[in-house]
């Protein structure tokens, strides 16, 4: 019988020439660090993952040496019970499902319903630039074929932050659907600044239905679950209510749901409930009528996985766009996918596109790789 008969845990990091100075972290990130989880079964095949940093897994391995690669069911169940006790291993799931796709011969968007092999990527930023410089950046998405762009809030001041939507707006017109992400459901742990309260998501919201916007992001507190609702009632189809990024449980997102909090569901497979319990989350979400896409930023492990999530799952008529973290010159796919050999890159129409290789189909640059081990996953 075919068994794991290892899991194996590397950290990386990555110099950023410069540093990127993320919108939601308020000391720029020096080094982008990466944790690699790989799971080898008895054959010699081997499954790739990364995301969160595995903290506190060492004292569960046990559960998982000598089992079955393919008993996906059990192994997310253990994975489950592991996050209330220790950290989010979520990232050996996305190894168990590369690894099983490469045993039963086919890609994991299959496994996971084979909707479709396909979705259209939206251009992350994740900075607050110089006015010009989100006008030139914006430009550059528009050229470059993506189709959406999602702007980031939280400058010192919000006239600042709608002087920038304003600018992008007026140049890019109406062609190119904007989002925002206002930021305020959870804080770097150094941060103990208070998030927006209600009336003050509620004048945002105004205006950023005035200039078109698609959907408002993280307007309140992640269990702001009565704001979030009256947010949601009160701005309609007028504008879209997304969250939820770094929800970790079930529960959490199913009364989310049965109290109308959001329209735009974020959960990100490498963080939370994993590939096969958020493709019945998707499952859920779409039935009441919602969208379904992940948070992506990370590197393009965790993309690729959320993509492979994402499109089987649900396919474009349940996910319009999906997240491409991209903000060059600090965030370029190049630097983002460093542990891989090949970055992830939309077709010039803007569509992140699979392909029938088994599992991810994807490879690691082992020689990069070796370059950056690291004994941590810290961002300086």
């Amino acid at each position: 019988m075919n068994v794991i008969e290892r899991i194996e845990i590397s950290h990386h990091q990555q110099t950023l020439h410069p540093p990127f100075p993320a919108a939601w972290d308020s000391q720029p990130r020096q080094l982008f660090p990466a944790t690699i989880v790989r799971v080898v079964d008895s054959e010699g095949r081997e499954g790739i993952g990364s995301g969160d940093v595995m903290y506190g897994f060492d004292d569960f391995r046990s559960l998982f040496i000598g089992q079955d690669p393919i008993a996906l069911e059990r192994h997310s169940g253990v994975l489950d019970n592991i996050g209330f006790h220790a950290g989010r291993c979520w990232p050996l799931e996305v190894a168990l499902w590369d690894l099983a796709g490469k045993i039963r011969g086919e890609p994991v968007w299959r496994m996971l319903g084979g909707v479709s092999n396909r979705l259209r990527a939206y251009a992350s930023s994740g900075t607050h630039r110089p006015l010009e410089q989100v006008v030139a950046f914006a430009e550059d998405v528009r050229d470059a074929g993506f189709p959406a762009l999602k702007l980031r809030f939280g400058r010192a001041n919000i006239e600042d932050d709608l002087a920038a939507l304003t600018a992008v707006r007026k140049t890019l017109g109406a062609d190119i659907d904007l989002m925002v992400d206002c930021n305020q459901g959870w804080r770097m742990p150094w941060d103990v600044k208070a998030p927006w309260e209600l009336a003050k998501a509620r004048e945002v919201a105004e205006e950023l239905i005035r200039h078109n916007v698609l959907w408002m992001e993280e307007p309140l507190y992640r269990g702001d679950y009565r704001g979030m609702a009256e947010l949601n009632a009160e701005t309609g189809d007028r504008l879209q209510i997304a969250g939820g990024e770094m929800t970790r449980e079930s529960y959490e997102f199913i009364e989310m749901l049965r109290q109308g909090c959001l329209d735009v569901y974020q959960p990100d497979a490498v963080c939370s409930i994993g590939l096969l319990g958020l493709s019945r989350l998707a499952s859920r979400v779409i039935e009441g009528g919602k969208w379904f896409t992940p948070h992506t930023w990370g590197n393009g492990i965790g993309l690729v996985a959320n993509l492979h999530l994402t499109a089987g799952a649900v396919g474009p008529d349940g996910c319009p766009y999906l997240e491409y973290p991209f903000d060059p010159p600090e965030w370029t796919p190049e630097a983002r996918d460093y542990p891989l050999k090949t970055p992830i890159l939309p077709d010039a129409e803007g569509w992140l596109v699979l392909d029938e290789s088994p599992g991810l189909g994807i490879e690691l640059d082992e020689t990069r790789l070796a370059a950056t081990r690291a004994d941590r996953a810290t961002y300086r």
